[in-house]
């Protein structure tokens, strides 16, 4: 209970270290310059385009650390995805968003640098539709991730080749970023992981 001026209220509800509800998020044009801001969840509705960040994690195993959004998300509950999805806040460069989020969502902190830019425009739920430039970043982590469970409801070290593998024959137990990262960029995803794994993997391993 919070008193104010003898007056006895109760306090608001302590947000978690990864919730999002209320944030604010940059719409962005076609160039990704930012042309206003917009609530997250109204920017949805209206399927506006907007600026995202996402980070893959890889270990030196040549794994890439996915997880399973929790199911009460606001749209995409129960499917696997990359390390780390979330939008920056109004004027919050996208290198220090992604890090933020990837410390909230996982508790991992690591130096992350840019991997692509994508843009793309999909229907994620009846009424909500993802517009989104996505900055990715890649970064290397040895250790156990320490996720958020309101964001995160389960999470693996998976191979190269066996999530690829996963993708192409399940893609519905898959985020539909995520599958158009497998289609689109894979080639790059694969080739960052190489550079830090302590066995450069066979070219067959990392079909395109």
């Amino acid at each position: 209970m919070a008193d104010v001026q003898g007056l006895t209220m109760d306090a608001a509800p302590a947000r978690g270290r990864a919730d999002t509800s209320l944030d604010e998020v940059e719409l962005v044009d076609d160039a990704d310059v930012m042309i206003g801001t917009m609530g997250k969840l109204l920017a949805h509705e209206l399927g506006l385009r907007h600026r995202a960040v996402s980070v893959l994690i890889h270990d030196r195993q040549n794994r890439l650390l996915i997880h399973r959004r929790a199911a009460n998300k606001y749209h995409s509950g129960g499917l696997w995805t990359n390390t780390c999805c979330s939008h920056p806040r109004p004027g919050e460069p996208v290198l220090r968003a992604a890090t933020r989020r990837l410390k909230e969502e996982m508790g991992i902190d690591v130096a992350l640098s840019p991997l692509f830019v994508m843009q793309y425009r999909a229907r994620v739920s009846r009424r909500l539709i993802e517009s989104e430039v996505v900055h990715a970043f890649s970064g290397c982590f040895e250790g156990t991730p320490e996720p958020e469970s309101s964001e995160v409801s389960d999470w693996r070290w998976i191979s190269l080749p066996d999530l690829c593998a996963d993708i192409d024959r399940r893609p519905e137990r898959y985020t539909i970023w995520f599958r158009y990262f497998r289609s689109r960029h894979w080639p790059a995803i694969c080739q960052v992981a190489a550079a830090s794994a302590v066995r450069a993997p066979d070219p067959q391993e990392c079909p395109v």
